[in-house]
């Protein structure tokens, strides 16, 4: 069950856009994942919510903007246990939703932490699935959803406009 706050942001936000800010994929020098053997590598995951932000758009409509960002990394663990990098796949999602009612900055952190990754994961998944092809990765198979890492509240930050 939600939180006063959470239910009160959930509530009062309409989501009116979802898209990638910025993708970045690379395959390290030397290493082809078609034709190596990617079983013994480690994966890491990153799923963090970032900043927010409550901005004014051109109509003078108010909009709550989070922006989340997640990838994936195959690396090889070295005999020191340190990680050697072979081949990643990050992203930034920026989600944004209109204001309906005024909130205290309580409830929008709230919902950037706990809400915003609902929205975001979906996408993430088709587009890591469909880089993952173009790359000639192994499909990875991510849960249905997830809720981001960081446990750090979000800050409302001013527009940089």
């Amino acid at each position: 069950m939600a939180n006063k706050n959470l239910q009160k942001a959930i509530e009062s936000l309409r989501i009116s856009d979802l898209y990638v800010r910025n993708l970045e994929s690379k395959c390290y020098e030397g290493f082809d994942p078609k034709h190596s053997d990617m079983e013994g590598l480690v994966v890491q995951t990153k799923h963090l919510v970032t900043k927010s932000e409550v901005v004014e758009n051109d109509n003078e409509e108010k909009l709550f903007r989070v922006f989340v960002e997640v990838g994936i990394k195959w690396a090889i663990e070295n005999a020191e246990k340190e990680l050697d990098p072979k081949v990643f796949i990050e992203a930034e999602f920026v989600a944004e939703y209109a204001i309906n009612d005024e909130l205290e900055d309580e409830c929008f952190n709230e919902f950037a932490m706990h809400n915003v990754s609902y929205h975001v994961w979906p996408y993430w998944r088709e587009l890591l699935m469909s880089q993952c092809d173009r790359m000639r990765l192994p499909r990875v198979m991510l849960p249905m959803t997830q809720i981001a890492h960081n446990k750090r509240s979000v800050k409302d930050e001013p527009s940089e406009q």
